[in-house]
Parts: structure tokens; C-alpha cells; sequence
């Protein structure tokens, strides 16, 4: 008999710890447990039969908000060309609604309701050996013809099992095998679960307290994939610093078995980082960390009606402090569509985190999780939502359907402009022509929309062409703050912003044409051996203004002088080119 753990990832570069962690609590029957890993990039098809090939007589998925519709439809089909399979469902999509996919898929035989390793290994047993009954495994909820032997009956009783308690998570065997820790994919691991936290959209709320691998069983994994060098291990712990001790030790470990490789993830809080912990941080090489902060409002109303407490003046103290250092790339979430919040008060959120200038800033939509907190208080707040997955908000009493549309484009913009990192300068620029940063984000959506761009696909080099007529479109009267008798110096000092930014993150190995005439070959050939500048991939540009401060004083600032970019030496948090500034006979690197 084969049990087949199946996964459908959102991105191919994602492992799946579940399946993984799975299969190594049922190490016992190894020898009959097989895993399939896919993406929702795959077709139906595609899937359908990599399963079939495998033959499994169960076929047991991992499901999320993410790939539940993909699920659903594989296992259907399934069902048709293997119809003796057993299909079993897992995953927090499942574990708080059992009974209705029960009820309305009849190809599902049963579900795994909350934490899964003890409860499959004890499923394998029962299917591998028939040592036990169904009823007997805690933590499942299953048709009465799940049984072994027994046919599908129309009208099947939905059995469920007394609940599975939580197990230590030292019992839980390392998930990874060699083959597993492909260097082309992100590592998950979990070194605790739980939350101290009743965040009411979370589902880390619905089941308070923490509980924590051992501190020596964690370093020795982790070395593990030091020694493989990985490039990135991803922490899924909910609130991976509350308890500082045991986060000071964990960094200080990474910190003292760098490898000048592996990158690691983790999702802190960040008003709880002390002083100590601090300087911990202060001195960890370059991108050895990053970090996701969840700031999700600073509307104290909002952040009551959700049960969140979070003290948003010593969160930004701490993110600007770990700014100033330059060595962690931080990454700040909002959600829109929480109670109390319209769209006024998300903009002043907004503009709160994008002051503090994180690497990235998402801004995100609330999603009514089956099982939540807030899936039961919706009335209270006027909150409606999409019934399909993943369960987004459409509208509430505060906020309208067209502001969560405008919202979602503002939102692509950020991805596109900001969060990409290719257009630093050149934002910062363009802020100065708005009164607040998210009206510069709504303009960029509302210029898109007008000219047929939003739905349509973009080179990286192209989305600087579109910005470059975005601000044309500006200072001509489209909404700006410009004098119409400064347009031409202010034309051609953005065209340099966006040069400076473009040459800093993209190679400029095929420098588009609208930035003007390059310098020439000669030229640069001069200026290398005059200055004695070496370097296997380096690009050379004249500039006429100071790129930097102007940017930040939003007015032109002339400064004449000639930049070296360093694709060899790019920064390991912006991933941008290191720079040298050449001003007559001086030199200054940056």
C-alpha cells in the first residue's frame, strides 16, 4: 500500500514544511509514504497525473487559501481515474470547516484537524497495518465509508474524533534529508508555534501560548544548512522574538557560523526589540538578516477592534534604528478592510510606515479565515467579504468597494516602484509635487488606468520610460505642483534622477536610448586610466546635477561631476551598485 503526501506550493521556490515534517514523524513507514510536491502554476492535468502515476491508494494534500481551488479540482478528477484512492484532507483551509467540505465533496473521505504529524503517523499505521480504528485517532473528522473495505455510500455519517493536544515539538523528527535542501529554493523551519498574541484575523489567535524547540536541537539544524550553504532559511515562528533570550541566542549563533552566504527570515514585533537585542543586530553582517514586520494600522481604534497591541512609537524608533545601520533589509505590512479603518485613516497608516523608509512596504487585504476571531464579529463591523478563496474583504461600514479598488491599485504601484528598489531617487523626488506619499501612488495607478497600461505586461527598463512620461504629464498640468517656467530644468534633472537609479540597480549594459547620448568610449577610456578605476563590470555616467541631494531638497541642486557604478560591489541589503563620485580632481566613494 502507498500514501501519497501531496503539496501544491504558490512559487517553486518554496519547499513545503508540512508534508515534509509529515513524513518525517511517520519515519516508521517511510518505505510506503511518497511526496509529490507541485505549484499552482502546474494545470490540473498536469497534476492529475503525476499522482496517477504513482498509483497511491491514499492521497492525503496539504491545503491553504492559496491552492484549495486546485485541490479541490485535482481531487475530484482523481477520484475518477483511481476510484478506490482515499482522499484526505489537511491544513489550516480545512481544520476549522471539516464538516462542510465533507458534506460537499463527496471524493473526500476525511480531514486532519489541526496539528498533523501524530495524527497521520497514527493515520499510516491504520491504513499500513490496521492496528487501530478510525475512531480511536484523535484530531479527524471523516465519512463513515472512509473505513477500510467499505464502499462510498450516498448519505454518509461525518464522524469526528475527540480533539488531538499539541505535542512537544523537540518529538518531531528534523524534516529535511539531504535531497530535500536544494540550494535553488527557500528552507522553511519552525523552531516554535503559537502566539502570545489575539490578533482577531489570525489564526495563530484561535489557540493562545508558545511552545519551542530546543535550543541545542535548533543550532544543530541550523548549522545543518549553514554547512550546505542554502541561500535562505525562512522562520514560520508567528512572533519569532517574544521571548528575547532565546532570540538573542538563535542570532548570535547565525551570527558567530556565518557562512557570508545563507540569508535568514524572521517575522518579529518590533516595539518588543530592547536595547540588547539591538546591538546584537547592530552587529550581524550585511543581509545575514532580514526581517517582516506587521504593522498592519496605527489607528488605535482599529488596533483595539482587532485586539492588537502593538506601541507604534517605540516600533518605529527601533525600525529607524536598524535602518541607520544598514545591514538588515526590513519589510512592513499594512491591511486594509479592519474595522473602524476608511480610507483616510489607512492613508495616514500609510504614511506613517512609508516614513520610516523600510526596504518594503505591503500593503495587504483582510481576509476572513475560517476560524478566526473576526469571522464571527463581521456583522458588528459591516464587513463584507468574498466567499471564495482566500476569503478577501470587499467592503465594510468605513470603507467602500471603490476605495478598496483604488487601494488594491495603489498597492501594485508600491510593488512596482517601491518595493522593487529600482526607483529610490527618484520617488523621493517625486514626493515633493504631493501632499501625502499614497496620493503620489494613487496619481501613478490613476495615470496607468487612463493610458491603457495597467493591464498590460512591462519591462523593467519600460516602467522607467512610463515614469519618465508620468512626470511630463505632471508638471504640464496634470496634477502637480510645478511652475510651468521650471519645467525644462525639471524635465532634465528627473531624466538624470532616473539614469542615476537605473544605472544603480540595472547593469546599464543596454542603456535605453531615451536617457540620451552615453558618454564615449574614448572618454570613459580616459577617465579610467586617469583616475586608475579597475573592475571586471563597472559603468561610468556624467552627471550635471547632484543626484542625492536633489532628491531630497525636491529642487535642482547643479553639481557637475562624473559617477562610477560597481556591479561587483553591490550592496548585499538594496542589492544596488556601489558608487564613486569624481568632482574635478577629487574622489569620493559612497
Amino acid at each position: 500500500m502507498k500514501i501519497l503526501l501531496v503539496a501544491i506550493d504558490s512559487k517553486y521556490i518554496h519547499t513545503n514544511l508540512a508534508v515534509l515534517s509529515l513524513r518525517a514523524y511517520a519515519g516508521r513507514y517511510e518505505d510506503s509514504i511518497y511526496i509529490a510536491q507541485y505549484t499552482i502554476n502546474h494545470t490540473k492535468e498536469e497534476i492529475l497525473r503525476g499522482i496517477y502515476l504513482h498509483k497511491p491508494d491514499v492521497a492525503a494534500f496539504s491545503c491553504y487559501i492559496w491552492n484549495i481551488e486546485m485541490v479541490l479540482k485535482v481531487a475530484e478528477s482523481l477520484k475518477k481515474v483511481l476510484p478506490q484512492v482515499k482522499t484526505w484532507f489537511g491544513g489550516p483551509e480545512v481544520s476549522y470547516n471539516a464538516d462542510e467540505y465533507l458534506k460537499n465533496y463527496e471524493e473526500l473521505d476525511g480531514v486532519v484537524i489541526g496539528e498533523g504529524e501524530r495524527t497521520f503517523y497514527e493515520l499510516a499505521g491504520y491504513y499500513l497495518e490496521e492496528k487501530t480504528e478510525l475512531d480511536n485517532i484523535c484530531g479527524i473528522a471523516f465519512k463513515d465509508s472512509a473505513r477500510i473495505g467499505r464502499q462510498s455510500l450516498s448519505g454518509d455519517t461525518i464522524i469526528h474524533t475527540l480533539p488531538r493536544r499539541p505535542i512537544p515539538l523537540d518529538e518531531i523528527p528534523f524534516a529535511y534529508r539531504d535531497a530535500d535542501i536544494d540550494n535553488n529554493r527557500i528552507i522553511y523551519y519552525e523552531s516554535s508555534r503559537g502566539c502570545p498574541y489575539s490578533c482577531s484575523y489570525c489564526l495563530s489567535s484561535v489557540q493562545r501560548g508558545v511552545r519551542y524547540r530546543g535550543m541545542e536541537l535548533v543550532k544543530s539544524e541550523l548549522k545543518l544548512f549553514l554547512d550546505h550553504k542554502v541561500p535562505q532559511v525562512k522562520f514560520v515562528d508567528r512572533t519569532f522574538n517574544c521571548n528575547k533570550e532565546r532570540a538573542i541566542e538563535i542570532w548570535k549563533f547565525i551570527r558567530d557560523n556565518d557562512n557570508g552566504i545563507t540569508n535568514f527570515h524572521f517575522e518579529i514585533t518590533a516595539d518588543l526589540l530592547s536595547k540588547e537585542e539591538l546591538e546584537v543586530l547592530k552587529s550581524l553582517r550585511p543581509g545575514l538578516v532580514q526581517f517582516e514586520i506587521g504593522v498592519q494600522t496605527t489607528n488605535p481604534d482599529t488596533m483595539k477592534a482587532v485586539r492588537r497591541t502593538v506601541d507604534f512609537y517605540k516600533l518605529a524608533e527601533n525600525v529607524k534604528e536598524i535602518r541607520d545601520v544598514h545591514n538588515i533589509h526590513q519589510h512592513l505590512d499594512l491591511i486594509a478592510g479592519l474595522p473602524l479603518e476608511d480610507y483616510a485613516s489607512f492613508e495616514k497608516s500609510f504614511e506613517d510606515v512609508y516614513r520610516l523608509r523600510p526596504d518594503q512596504l505591503q500593503l495587504g487585504f483582510l481576509k476572513v479565515l475560517k476560524g478566526s476571531i473576526i469571522e464571527n464579529e463581521c456583522g458588528d463591523y459591516g464587513i463584507v467579504y468574498n466567499t471564495d478563496p482566500p476569503y478577501e474583504v470587499l467592503h465594510t461600514n468605513h470603507i467602500s468597494y471603490d476605495e478598496i479598488l483604488e487601494l488594491k491599485g495603489i498597492s501594485r504601484m508600491v510593488d512596482v516602484y517601491y518595493n522593487s528598489g529600482q526607483f529610490t531617487y527618484s520617488l523621493e523626488y517625486l514626493e515633493h509635487f504631493f501632499d501625502t506619499p499614497m496620493k503620489l501612488y494613487a496619481a501613478l495607478y490613476g495615470y496607468y488606468c487612463k493610458n491603457g497600461l495597467y493591464e498590460l505586461s512591462h519591462s523593467r527598463a519600460g516602467r522607467y520610460e512610463i515614469l519618465m512620461d508620468f512626470f511630463t504629464d505632471l508638471i504640464h498640468g496634470g496634477g502637480g505642483n510645478g511652475e510651468s517656467e521650471k519645467c525644462g530644468e525639471r524635465l532634465e534633472l528627473f531624466k538624470e534622477i532616473l539614469l542615476f537609479d537605473y544605472c544603480l540597480r540595472e547593469g546599464a549594459k543596454n542603456r535605453p536610448d531615451y536617457f540620451g547620448t552615453p558618454l564615449p568610449g574614448n572618454r570613459i577610456k580616459q577617465i579610467c586610466g586617469h583616475y586608475n578605476i579597475t573592475g571586471s563590470r563597472l559603468h561610468i555616467e556624467k552627471f550635471n546635477y547632484n543626484i542625492v541631494e536633489s532628491a531630497k531638497r525636491g529642487t535642482a541642486v547643479k553639481d557637475e561631476c562624473i559617477v562610477v557604478f560597481d556591479y561587483d560591489r553591490r550592496n548585499p541589503v538594496t542589492k544596488s551598485a556601489a558608487i564613486s563620485i569624481i568632482r574635478g580632481e577629487q574622489e569620493i566613494s559612497i
